[in-house]
């Protein structure tokens, strides 16, 4: 079992990774017409600031779920490293399963807000606002998604394996 989550795991990450140099990219374009049409052509794009900005928000929520899975998150350590290598995993386990508990509330809420906008149209893009507001759910799923697999493995780990 541990082996299949970390595969659903790492192949969900890669697919995220994609997603995230394709956003970039595109945000990063549009920036740049943007600059050109305002400076060059004086005329302005009235739907790319809009655009760029909801590339921006899905970026840093999509980005969150990519760094967790690399385990790149800055961490506090200064007390758990001066446990036993049983204490750690403990802590360890604690804190898997808080954040398993914060990742449900993403998706639960996350939910419930996006359905709760879902009449309101952006301005520029016209759009329905609940497709920006889904990647809080989406977001929190693939959290969640690492965050077991990370305890699966923590569990099945013995202690003198660290």
């Amino acid at each position: 079992m541990t082996e299949i989550l970390n595969r659903i795991s790492q192949k969900t990450n890669k697919w995220v990774e994609f997603v995230l140099a394709s956003f970039g990219i595109s945000m990063a374009c549009i920036v740049a017409l943007q600059v050109f049409c305002r400076y060059v052509l004086n005329h302005s794009l009235f739907w790319s600031e809009e655009l760029a900005r909801y590339l921006l928000v899905w970026l840093s929520f999509l980005g969150a779920t990519a760094a967790y899975y690399r385990r790149v998150h800055p961490s506090i350590d200064v007390l758990t490293q001066h446990l036993s290598i049983r204490l750690q995993k403990y802590c360890r386990v604690f804190v898997y399963l808080v954040a398993m508990g914060f990742f449900l509330v993403m998706i639960y809420y996350g939910g419930q807000f996006a359905y709760f906008v879902r009449a309101q149209i952006s301005p520029a893009l016209a759009i329905p606002k609940w497709i920006l507001f889904l990647i809080i759910p989406i977001s929190g799923t693939l959290f969640l998604l690492h965050c077991i697999t990370f305890l699966v493995s923590e569990l099945r780990e013995r202690d003198d394996d660290h």
